[in-house]
C-alpha cells in the first residue's frame, strides 16, 4: 500500500513539473527582446488570452487567438514563419507553445512574463 502512494506522489510530481518545463525546441525570450523581434513582418504575433483581456489591452501587432481555440485554428497560421506567442504571464503562451510544437511548427517562441511584464 505504501508504494502505491509513492507512486501516485511521483505521478503528481511529474503532472505539475510538465506543466512549468518549456516545450522542447521553444525559444523563450523577454518582454525587451519582444520590442525588436516587432520590427520583423516575417513573423506572427499571435496573443492567447481571451477575447476581453484581448479587447481590454493588447501589444499592436498582435493577434488574438485565445488558447482554447488555438488547436483548432493552427491551419490560419503559416508553420514555414516563426510564431511569438505572448497570454498575461506567460503560463498560457507556454501552453500554447506546446501545442504549436506538436502541431508540427518549427520556429515557436514564447514571451516569458507575458502582457504583466511588457507593461
Amino acid at each position: 500500500m505504501e508504494y502505491l502512494n509513492y507512486i501516485l506522489f511521483g505521478l503528481i510530481i511529474l503532472f505539475i513539473a510538465q506543466r512549468f518545463i518549456p516545450a522542447k525546441g521553444v525559444k523563450n525570450i523577454t518582454p525587451n527582446e519582444l520590442k525588436a523581434e516587432l520590427k520583423d513582418k516575417k513573423k506572427q504575433f499571435i496573443d492567447v488570452r481571451t477575447q476581453g483581456e484581448f479587447n481590454g489591452y493588447h501589444i499592436p501587432g498582435f493577434k488574438n487567438i485565445p488558447l482554447h481555440q488555438l488547436a483548432q485554428k493552427t491551419d490560419k497560421l503559416s508553420k514555414d514563419k516563426e510564431v511569438v506567442v505572448i497570454c498575461q504571464s506567460g503560463m498560457r503562451s507556454q501552453k500554447a507553445s506546446k501545442i504549436l510544437v506538436k502541431s508540427g511548427f518549427k520556429h515557436v517562441t514564447n514571451v516569458k512574463g507575458g502582457v504583466s511584464a511588457w507593461r
